[in-house]
């Protein structure tokens, strides 16, 4: 259904100049922000917003791309010997040319002996022209740091260099002064007519492009704003991704902020909306969207950064904690009865509809997972109790704020059960009063919601749906379309509760399925590829379910670990065919699995091996097992009716096609599938290897169905389950008990595919005695 792909493994090549403007990154401490768009094939344009004498920003260029997809990844190259670049330089509002501290490169590599070293290289001393608007030209094998030209001259070695960056200051920055600048500063630097010359000047750069499919993709500002929009649309382009962006404008970039001598410290600003910096970023993206045929809607949530969060603005707990998010730094939740936070949410929605009308596009907006936050610790302690939502309670109803819930799982007292009720229609108010400002003044936006169902479906407290769940504020047709997302059901495997959940609220909402969005998962660490396969699952079952439009969360992660999503393989139908190759001439075909491993050998002898694939690839070779004219016949029949390589067969390997050992016969407590959890229905066939202490657990994708016997701890069951040939999935009518033991006994086959698209063999030559090499390869499903 997809592939995790690497570097190495490029089907198609290009070439960029070094220093292309699309590649440009910026880096900067909190709060102050920047941004970098392109302005033209040889134009970089850079916007900052300085709130402390100490703010510093990093315009920079890696040799080593950490940003694209593996497919579309530039090579890293660290030799800029011979490498010429030349630039006009312009700038307003930071420190200028020939401040003491204006634009430096810093260069970062080692010296020809290995050793580490960083260079600072003042663009003062190669420009010419004025301080704000200058040529500058850096001709890498006679660069030199130091401030003072030739006294404290440090040569540049260019044969090794990691990452340069430019950094850029505030005006009053004198490298000690530290604090609140009495305004914020708006700067911009233009970097334009970018010229890269030298033998060294090009690098090679993936360009890979895969087919358009209907999967649509969500990006976050939050990790993307060191990147311009031009490389984050295409990357999008050329991973197929079409037609709609879902992107979130994040809770931590796009705010602008004040001092506050109250709570000494930077906070939201609740009389501006966006900075400058995320403006000038969002206008571009917008833009490039415009250009390639994409419809963003633009996301925005009630969660912003903690740091910066106005302190009455927060959700509170019984006793007074701030409702504090999972990430780090955590971000807290705005209360939905706070007239001032939620008139804010407002306001910026309207500057981001109007950047998108700006654009020429149609305005679709999203309110982003609006709930009452509760802990994600084992108490599960609920944030409803901030003042401002009390002191509302009590207004509205005459009736004092009754005991305060302590854990989500706790009952309730009738008082209790009436502040909850009052809770959920309180954030359905909410909602629905974002909507109405949005169309206010925007009568032809689409104004959507996304809902987390894991954190409100909670069987053990019911207290959640109550508050988070308002199905009378939400119901069709409350909104132009309705987005939903399951990530931990996902992520955990809890199909049966991924399926209830679904079932639940497009049933009780009862919105058209045109109109119905869903989020197909989230892998957040790159430690943890498998999932990516529930997550494909998700998104197929998501197309199964004709949801009109299935979104994979998110581009960050997409490129980060590789993932490519191929329309052809997501069908599985059309990808393989469930029939057999002929069973006489498999009985004689060689193969085996095989295994990818890099090995490097060192000069003392010693090795160091990296294992490629967690699992092993079966290859066969069928050649072999042709023993008649009548089998060559038969051969040429099925190759054409598979067309080559387009579709998948089952081929069976009779050295290992029995869940049991070859003598042996099939038993229904072979191999242990699961242990049961009490609510998990569904379970995938396995086969667990054993070797000594090690082991190696194969899924059974292809069994044969009259051959599977399934028993629970010990007990054959002959009903009350069924089985997904196609895929190996057993599939009970009721969740085995939690800690009972699932074992299956089964035939199976492989997967596999011809590894070429033509047959080189004559009946000549098959007369003569001579066996043609025809291979198969495992097909991963």
């Amino acid at each position: 259904m997809y592939w995790l792909a690497k570097q190495d493994e490029q089907a198609e090549i290009n070439w960029i100049r070094r220093f292309s403007p699309r590649y440009w990154t910026v880096n900067f401490p909190r709060p102050m922000v920047a941004s970098a768009v392109t302005s033209g094939t040889d134009v970089l344009v850079c916007n900052l917003v300085f709130y402390r004498k100490e703010d510093l920003c990093g315009l920079i260029w890696e040799s080593e791309d950490r940003h694209d997809h593996p497919l579309l990844k530039y090579e890293t190259r660290r030799d800029y010997s011979h490498t010429v670049l030349s630039f006009r330089w312009q700038s307003s509002g930071i420190a200028a040319l020939d401040h003491l501290h204006g634009p430096t490169l810093t260069i970062e590599g080692r010296d020809p002996q290995g050793n580490p070293r960083t260079w600072y290289v003042r663009l003062a001393n190669y420009a010419t022209g004025t301080v704000e608007d200058a040529e500058i030209h850096l001709d890498f094998d006679n660069l030199v740091g130091g401030f003072t030209l030739p006294a404290e001259a440090d040569p540049v070695w260019p044969g090794d260099i990691d990452r340069l960056f430019i950094s850029l200051v505030p005006p009053d920055y004198d490298g000690s002064s530290i604090g609140a600048l009495s305004q914020p500063v708006e700067a911009e630097v233009t970097v334009s007519d970018i010229r890269v010359e030298g033998s060294t000047s090009t690098l090679r750069t993936g360009d890979s492009y895969v087919l358009p499919h209907p999967l649509r993709i969500c990006n976050g500002y939050d990790d993307s704003y060191h990147l311009t929009p031009e490389r984050v649309i295409w990357n999008m382009i050329q991973l197929g991704y079409r037609d709609i962006i879902n992107h979130y404008v994040g809770m931590s970039h796009y705010f602008t902020l004040a001092w506050s001598t109250q709570e000494t410290r930077f906070v939201v600003d609740p009389s501006t909306a966006v900075n400058a910096a995320a403006v000038a970023w969002h206008r571009d993206f917008l833009k490039q969207a415009k250009l390639f045929g994409y419809e963003v809607i633009l996301s925005l949530s009630y969660e912003i950064l903690a740091e910066h969060m106005p302190s009455d603005w927060r959700q509170l707990a019984h006793d007074g904690s701030p409702a504090l998010t999972g990430w780090e730094p955590p971000s807290c939740l705005i209360a939905p009865t706070n007239p001032e936070a939620t008139a804010y949410l407002g306001n910026i929605f309207d500057q981001f509809a109007g950047l998108a009308d700006e654009a020429g596009l149609d305005i679709r907006l999203q309110i982003g997972e609006p709930w009452w936050w509760v802990s994600l610790d084992e108490a599960r302690v609920p944030h409803f109790y901030d003042p401002a939502t009390m002191t509302l309670y009590e207004t509205e109803t005459g009736l004092p704020v009754p005991d305060k819930h302590q854990s989500a799982f706790e009952g309730g007292s009738p008082e209790q059960q009436h502040y909850l009720d009052w809770l959920g229609v309180k954030l359905g108010q909410s909602t629905l009063g974002l909507r109405d400002g949005i169309r206010a003044n925007w009568p032809s936006a689409q104004v959507g919601l996304l809902f987390y169902l894991p954190q409100v479906l909670v069987d053990e407290a019911p207290m959640l749906q109550t508050v988070n769940y308002p199905v009378t504020s939400w119901q069709m047709p409350a909104f132009d379309y309705f987005q939903i997302e399951d990530y931990d059901f996902i992520i955990d495997g809890h199909w049966k509760k991924h399926h209830r959940s679904l079932d639940l609220v497009v049933g009780q909402l009862g919105y058209d399925m045109a109109d119905l969005h869903y989020f197909a998962g989230f892998n957040l660490s790159a430690e943890t590829p498998a999932l990516w396969r529930n997550i494909d699952q998700a998104a197929r079952d998501g197309f199964l379910r004709s949801f009109e439009e299935v979104f994979v969360w998110a581009w960050p992660q997409v490129v980060r670990d590789g993932f490519v999503y191929n329309e052809e393989q997501e069908q599985d139908m059309s990808g393989f065919h469930e029939v057999r190759f002929p069973d006489a001439i498999g009985f004689g075909a060689g193969g085996g699995p095989v295994f990818s491993t890099a090995v490097a050998e060192m000069a003392s002898g010693y090795e160091q091996r990296n294992r490629d694939w967690a699992e092993a690839r079966l290859t066969y070779d069928v050649g072999s097992g042709l023993r008649s004219e009548d089998d060559l016949a038969a051969l040429i029949a099925f190759f054409r009716g598979r067309a080559g390589r387009a579709f998948g067969f089952r081929f069976r390997d009779w050295t290992d096609y029995k869940s049991c050992l070859p003598s042996e016969e099939t038993g229904a407590t072979d191999q242990v599938i699961a242990v049961g959890d009490g609510e998990e229905t569904e379970f995938q066939l396995l086969k667990i290897y054993q070797s000594g202490e090690y082991s190696q657990t194969r899924n059974i994708a292809k069994p044969v169905a009259e051959t599977v016997r399934i028993a629970i701890d010990s007990i054959e069951l002959t009903e009350g389950w069924q089985l997904d040939e196609t895929r190996g999935l057993v599939s009970f009518d009721e969740a085995p008990a939690e800690n009972s033991t699932i074992s299956a006994g089964f035939e199976f086959d492989v997967p596999v595919r011809f590894a070429e698209d033509s047959l080189s063999v004559t009946l000549e030559t098959f007369r003569a005695g001579q066996v043609p090499s025809i291979s198969l390869i495992e097909v991963r499903l």
